[in-house]
């Protein structure tokens, strides 16, 4: 790919970190859908999951025409595997309250926005057992 080819793309990359732990997020799948116009349908376009530091740099460029794009992060099967390990250092201190019975409180994450063309888009998403929040990173 051309130089000027690759400065007209419209791209998007994520990446998670696990702010209970300081740490990235590792592990977690996720799915990039696109479309093109607010009323339009969604159309699969990608997938991916976090390497040790909880990057996914492997998401293909938009489509011509593309205006909005959806991120979907599979979120249970980590945060459910972080619970496990809370539960027991929570049941190994006597004051400390038990973070959650079982499963994640958010099992998925879906972060929507607009794009324009030839913009690259960077979200990061911050990630905790009751929380998280998105932003546009450079």
């Amino acid at each position: 790919m051309s130089s000027e080819t690759a400065r007209h793309e419209t791209s998007v990359s994520t990446h998670i970190l696990d702010t209970s732990v300081g740490r990235p997020a590792e592990g977690i799948a996720l799915t990039l859908s696109v479309r093109s116009g607010r009323d339009a349908a969604w159309s699969a376009h990608g997938a991916s999951g976090t390497d040790a530091d909880g990057r996914c740099k492997d998401l293909p460029a938009l489509p011509e025409g593309t205006t909005h794009v959806r991120l979907d992060f599979d979120t249970e099967a980590y945060l459910a595997s972080k619970a496990d390990t809370a539960d027991q250092q929570a049941e190994e201190q006597q004051d400390a309250p038990r973070v959650r019975d079982s499963g994640a409180f958010f099992p998925e994450v879906a972060i929507t926005f607009a794009v324009d063309p030839g913009e690259h888009y960077h979200v990061p998403l911050l990630l905790n057992p009751f929380g998280y929040s998105v932003y546009r990173g450079s």
